[in-house]
């Protein structure tokens, strides 16, 4: 049976910050996912997830100037001290909040003039040492691929990049965080390549195509999508992460499903 997260920081946002673990353990959630908690005390969201009986599926590591359009840390030469630095916030959040991964972005290094090969290596070496940090208090570090549609220039922007950087790491603490709408805008064959990576996925996320809104908005068939899933026996967080096409609690029709 498939165990559903919401992301909180695209779902319930109808409401105040630490009044959605709530909404969505009424919704039948058994856990939520703050992509970048640190902007309140972590054992604010502790209490507000704990009342909700939810455990925490994924945070995000801190990407510095990413989200501004700068090129972020984890693959970006020379920013080696701000990456460990950003690990080291998480690591604090995380041993409060305890999530089952941390998730690294790789941000946009190639676009701001820095060689690819450079970028992977600055990139792996940066995974070791978080997947290195985070083992200690018994939390995983997924890497993401995003799809460069809707974020051009983005790193990683396929299964087979993240797999090469997380290879390249070598690290027993590191697997793949597989985000079903952007691998579904870069690669097409959803159920293929899930039969194909699954011992390697650390994190499943989704969204429908086109819209990235809720299931039934688009073209993936989710039935079938979630039905491989279960099959192939993933045993981690399947975490709906869209952009709500109405109020959240009228766009989980596909949960009841």
């Amino acid at each position: 049976m498939l165990l559903f997260s919401a992301n909180i920081s695209m779902m319930f946002a109808e409401r105040d910050w630490l009044e959605r673990p709530a909404a969505a353990a009424a919704a039948g959630f058994g856990a939520v996912e703050v992509q970048f908690p640190y902007d309140r005390p972590a054992d604010h969201w502790k209490r507000a997830i704990n009342d909700a009986g939810l455990a925490v599926s994924v945070i995000n590591i801190p990407v510095g100037d990413m989200l501004e359009g700068g090129p972020g840390l984890a693959a970006t030469p020379g920013r080696e001290a701000e990456f460990r630095r950003a690990v080291e916030e998480a690591y604090d959040t995380a041993a409060v909040l305890k999530p089952r991964n941390v998730n690294v972005l790789s941000g946009y290094p190639e676009s701001h003039g820095h060689d690819r090969a450079i970028c992977l290596m600055t990139l792996a070496k940066n995974l070791h040492v978080a997947a290195d940090m985070m083992s200690d208090i018994n939390v995983g570090v997924v890497v993401e691929a995003v799809n460069t549609v809707d974020r051009p220039g983005f790193f990683l922007s396929t299964s087979e990049q993240t797999l090469e950087a997380i290879d390249k790491a070598a690290h027993p603490n590191l697997s793949l965080e597989h985000d079903l709408y952007h691998m579904d805008i870069m690669e097409e064959q959803l159920i293929k390549r899930l039969g194909e990576i699954m011992p390697r996925i650390g994190h499943i996320q989704f969204a429908d195509n086109p819209g990235r809104h809720e299931p039934g908005t688009g073209a993936i068939d989710f039935q079938s999508v979630f039905a491989t899933i279960d099959r192939l026996g993933y045993n981690g967080w399947v975490a709906a992460e869209y952009e709500p096409s109405k109020m959240t609690e009228e766009t989980l029709g596909w949960m009841a499903a």
